[in-house]
């Protein structure tokens, strides 16, 4: 067969239903073959795009998002999702096309060294020399995107290699598996520290919401009584209804959960990256105990020095510990309790405000009303972002997506259509500040093209807010972060979509019912914010250190 189609035979093999991408001249046989594959191709108007849409895919279902690209400025275009996924331990595939082997010894049209580029940003990056190494590579690539850490890997097809003939066959799914488990001493020895300890506390991370930590990590904090807490990409894994949540952590250097991080002796950080909430922040004169519970040892830092390490599968070193928990392993906490309640009056305190633009604190309790407990949002990154962590409960892992690894503006748009698309039944919402959302504002074409409902939330206040934030935070007033917006309602028509502009408090629960409502195209619903709430928030609880 043509090599080409043998490419696509090996993605099939490794159950890959659905493609994101672009088409280009050096890829075309791949475009071409994909007639006569099983496998969907999205369409999509940017190759940053199709990225964030394989990013968000992996993210949501545990296998490999792949995105499609061709040379050049194509994979340069699919670098910044690549990089994204990657960081934010997503597992995705990312497929690139390639000048003739003939001509990449030399300046010629398009030509660029993408393998190279991919290094820093992917687990794993190669290119196609012998097609009769397609198997071995396509097997490869997804077998590493998937292995803890999950992240990126990525292949290059020159076209020259897709056009020849070969016989050869796909590697069939390899048997399941099975991490290690955690040396039984460790275990012991982090049981014995916990004994020592008098305040306790559970920083649990993004990977808790892969695989069954989730499940061991519940189990484990109803067993002993301490208080947990999440960080953004770790929102869900404990239900926020759970007496013991203490929410999002990672927002501020000063906030009701981070009170309890500096009353604690011992941090529990279960699959915990210091991406997101640096242990600078938490572990100010490295006074803690700290056991870290991960996939791989803990990373190297002056103020991250773990006491005992637990490595191997996180499900099966949580279920090892909560097997040796007796009656005296636990803790009743009353000073965390009433943080618990501070940050419940806290999140409560702005349910009812009239006041327009709406504060983000009222379109987040609105937001939730109408969101059911295993509805998703996907949340771009800007200040909007801050007050999701902080004020959107969550009580289900991965229903709240937020990029807080690698941090790139431009994942809700194109991601939210990648979970409808995956998730039909579900109410699906693209959380976006007005500059993330006009950075991928072309997906829309996708999502009116393939017919999918998505919902868009657009937070208007005609900047980078969350740039404006800082600079007014650090510096006492703002520079160039200012711009001025389209109608986003006459651009939303003129895109196919239904458009709705939120003209008082009270008419946003209406407005996004009637977007959910909307099933044969997707909705944008834009709602102004007062953003005056960002330093008021800033100078409550102290300085914002995540972007």
């Amino acid at each position: 067969m043509k090599a080409s189609d043998l490419f696509l035979r090996c993605l099939e093999a490794e159950g890959v239903d659905m493609i994101f991408g672009v088409p280009g001249e050096e890829n075309a046989d791949i475009m071409i073959s994909l007639l006569d594959s099983k496998l969907e191709f999205i369409i999509c108007h940017h190759e940053q795009g199709a990225s964030f849409m394989a990013d968000v895919y992996g993210r949501l279902t545990g296998r490999p998002g792949v995105c499609l690209a061709t040379l050049g400025p194509g994979a340069t275009n699919m670098a910044t999702g690549v990089a994204n996924a990657n960081m934010d331990r997503s597992p995705v595939v990312g497929i690139v096309g390639q000048a003739s082997t003939k001509r990449l010894h030399k300046e010629s049209h398009q030509n660029m060294d993408a393998v190279s580029m991919y290094h820093p940003i992917t687990k794993w990056a190669t290119t196609i020399s012998d097609p009769e190494n397609i198997p071995e590579i396509v097997h490869k690539a997804f077998k590493l995107a998937v292995a803890e850490k999950p992240g990126a890997t990525l292949i290059e097809l020159p076209e020259n290699i897709a056009k020849k003939d070969l016989d050869a066959e796909p590697f069939g799914l390899d048997a399941r598996v099975r991490r290690p488990v955690a040396e039984e001493k460790s275990i012991d020895q982090a049981i014995a520290l916990l004994e020592t300890a008098k305040r306790p506390i559970i920083l649990a991370g993004n990977g808790c919401a892969r695989t069954r930590a989730a499940k061991q990590l519940s189990r484990f904090v109803e067993k002993t009584g301490i208080h947990v807490s999440t960080t953004f990409m770790g929102k869900g894994v404990v239900s926020a209804k759970n007496p013991l949540c203490l929410f999002s952590a990672g927002l501020a250097s000063r906030d009701h959960v981070t009170d309890a991080f500096r009353l604690a002796d011992l941090v529990i950080a279960i699959g915990y990256d210091m991406v997101e909430w640096h242990p600078s922040l938490w572990n100010v004169g490295n006074q803690k105990k700290i056991i870290h519970i991960d996939f791989n040892p803990a990373e190297v830092d002056e103020n991250y020095r773990a006491d005992v390490e637990i490595v191997g599968d996180l499900a099966s070193s949580l279920w090892a510990i909560n097997e040796r928990l007796t009656d005296r392993h636990y803790w009743d906490n009353e000073e965390f309790k009433q943080e618990r309640v501070r940050i419940l009056r806290d999140l409560h305190e702005h349910d009812c405000d009239e006041s327009y633009p709406m504060k983000p604190q009222r379109i987040l309790s609105d937001l939730r009303r109408v969101m059911g407990p295993e509805d998703i949002v996907i949340s771009d990154v800007g200040a909007h972002k801050i007050w999701a962590a902080r004020n959107y409960p969550t009580f289900h892992p991965n229903t709240c997506i937020i990029s807080n690894g690698f941090c790139s503006m431009g994942i809700a748009v194109p991601g939210a259509i990648a979970a409808k698309k995956l998730f039909p039944e579900k109410r699906i919402v693209g959380l976006c500040g007005d500059g993330g959302f006009l950075m991928n504002v072309q997906e829309l074409a996708t999502a009116v093209q393939y017919k999918i409902p998505t919902v868009f939330l657009v937070w208007v206040d005609n900047g980078y807010g969350m740039i404006a934030w800082k600079q007014e935070l650090y510096h006492g007033r703002v520079s160039h972060a200012m711009f001025k917006n389209p109608n986003f309602v006459r651009l939303a028509e003129a895109f196919g979509c239904r458009g709705i502009e939120v003209e008082t408090a009270k008419d946003f629960r209406p407005a996004m019912e009637a977007a959910f409502a909307t099933t044969d195209r997707p909705t944008v619903v834009t709602v102004a914010v007062d953003y005056s709430e960002n330093l008021k928030l800033s100078k409550l609880k102290g300085d914002i250190h995540s972007r």
